[in-house]
Formats: structure tokens, sequence, C-alpha cells
């Protein structure tokens, strides 16, 4: 840089690292020179320009583009209204237990609104992130350590601090500060000691070691309750393969019973009528035999008879045989013995 020559020179006998030192100090009032002397200026997008004038804050606030100024007499500094991180660095805290523990990084994304920015200047400066977002987080992250134990802090509510650390900063920021948004909070995991570190990982493998376990013995369950439930679909299914069968059976059977009655019905039908046609065929031959059983008719059947037993006699004497017809008759009517003479 030019000017470090003549800062050396300024300084006499101090080292170039020192020279450098001064020059950080010096450049922004180097910067802040040239705005106070500068009469147009630009205010970048995404910002919005605030102005002092003789150490007074102005309540005139001006959109990006290019504006003119008093020069000497007016101070300008752009302010952002958009979204910003703020990167917050090694932030070393406590457990409940004393152990030592350091967040290497935490990132707090927030934004100044527009509407808020001269009440939050005039009240805490053109740092006012100092304020709230680093000096802020410092704290609660030391009150959140000191309140919780290792365990607690490294594995157990790990992700649980980002929407704490968010919601504690929003809280302070909207009673003080209502024109600070803070949108998300953004921490890595913290750094431990190593001796801590290891005992950790030892836990973490023999927790996973129980965890395949119960997983095994979970897969094993599964399975066994797969096997039983196979063994009752398998158990139910010929159940119902063996009442089909058995109502099947029972169908068969129940048919040919009424098979059985139907043939018995018609069997019993047809003797019924053979035996009423035969005791009819009876009645009707004893009807037509009672009135044919005439006196006339029962002679004439008894001379067919002797004539059908006629015999023939050889010999001298002929024996002789009356008949009287009369006795032939009361005999056949009365059922007296035949008589010869």
């Amino acid at each position: 840089m030019w000017f470090l020559p003549i800062i050396e020179a300024l300084v006499g006998g101090v080292t170039r690292y020192n020279a450098r030192e001064i020059v950080e100090i010096v450049a922004p009032s180097m910067s802040t020179l040239n705005n106070s002397l500068s009469i147009l200026h630009q205010v970048p997008e995404g910002h919005v320009g605030v102005y002092w004038r003789g150490g007074a804050l102005l309540n005139t606030i001006t959109d990006p583009g290019f504006h003119l100024k008093l020069p000497f007499i007016t101070q300008f500094e752009p302010i952002q209204v958009t979204l910003q991180t703020d990167l917050v660095r090694d932030i070393p805290c406590g457990t409940k237990g004393g152990v030592m523990i350091n967040f290497d990084k935490i990132e707090v994304v927030n934004r100044l609104r527009k509407d808020h920015v001269y009440d939050t200047l005039l009240n805490y400066g053109v740092n006012y992130d100092n304020t709230w977002i680093y000096d802020k987080i410092h704290h609660e992250i030391n009150q959140f350590c000191s309140g919780h134990s290792l365990q607690q802090v490294y594995i157990d509510m790990f992700d649980q601090i980002d929407e704490k650390m968010k919601d504690a900063l929003q809280a302070d920021c909207t009673r003080y500060a209502p024109g600070i948004e803070i949108l998300s909070v953004r921490i890595t995991k913290p750094s431990i000691p190593e001796s801590i570190r290891r005992n950790f990982e030892n836990m973490e493998q023999e927790r996973t070691k129980v965890l395949i376990a119960v997983e095994r013995q979970r897969v094993a369950e599964k399975e066994a309750e797969t096997q039983k439930k196979i063994a009752i679909s398998e158990a139910e299914r010929n159940a119902h393969v063996s009442k089909i069968q058995m109502e099947q059976k029972l169908m068969e059977k129940d048919s040919a019973r009424k098979q059985e009655e139907i043939a018995n019905s018609m069997y019993l039908a047809r003797e019924k009528s053979l035996s009423d046609a035969a005791y009819y065929r009876t009645m009707r031959e004893a009807e037509a035999n009672k009135l044919k059983l005439t006196p006339e008719f029962l002679e004439l059947r008894f001379i067919e008879a002797i004539t059908n037993n006629s015999k023939i006699f050889f010999g001298n004497k002929v024996p002789n045989m009356v008949l009287d017809q009369r006795l032939l008759g009361n005999f056949l009517q009365e059922g007296v013995p035949r008589q010869e003479f």
C-alpha cells in the first residue's frame, strides 16, 4: 500500500506489522473522510442511505441510487435492509457437568426492517448487530450450556438448539429492537474433549449394536408372526374346504334320501293302486258270482260236472240211479249230503 512508508516515517521506529495495524485503524477514518468530502454519493441496491450532521442522526432515509449531500457537514452511511448472515465464531461454554466445549461457528440470518432503520440506529448505532446478535448469541449459548449436561447439549437436544437460540434472540429483539427480524439460526456441532468424544463414539457403537440386535429380533418376530399367519390361513382354508366337502356330502345324502322317499312313495302308490285294483276286481267278481249263483245255473253246473265225470260200465247188470232234481236243489241250497237211490 502506497501510504505505508509515510505512516512508518510518521511513527518512526515501529515495525511494518505495527504500521499495518495503524492502517487498519486509519482506513475507516479515511473512508469516512471521503464520504464527508463528496457531494454526490451512491446508495447500493438492498441498502438505504442514512445521514449524520454534526454527529446527530437525521431522520432522512434515501433509497438506492445517486443522491446529493453537503460536504464536510453531512456524513453518509449505507445500511443493509435485505437478508444478511452474521457469522459468530469460537463460542466457548461450560456444560452443567463442568465440561468445556466450543461452538466453532454459528450463523444468524437476520434482516433490519426499512421502516425501523432510524429508531434502531438512533438507539444502538450502525453496529446494532454487535449488541443484539454477536454479544447476544454468546450469552444465550452460555445460558443453554450451563443448564444442560454434555449428553443433552451434544446429542439429545442438539437438534433443538437452533430453534431455542432463534426464539431467544427474537424475543429480546421484539422487546427492545423491534426492527430486527431473526429468520433462522444455524449451529454446527460443538467441539468436545477428545477423550469424551471417543467415549461417545464407543457408546454410539454399542447403541448401534443394540439397535441391530433389536432390529434382528423384530425381524425374527415378524417372520414368526408371518409364519403364524400363514399357518392360521392354511388351517382356516383347510377347515373351509372340509366344511364345503361336508356340506356337499350332506347335500348328496339328503338328495339320496329324497330320491328314496320319492321311490318309496311311488312304490307305495303303485302297490296301493294294484291292491285297490285287485280288491275291486275281486269285489266285482264276487258280485258277478253272486248274480250267477241261481238254482238253474247251479243245476246246470251240477249236470256238467256229472257229465264230465261219467263212467262206462261193462257187464250183465247195470246199476240203476234215480236223480231227484228237487232233492238236488235242496242239497245245493241247504248244504245237506247228497243222497243216492
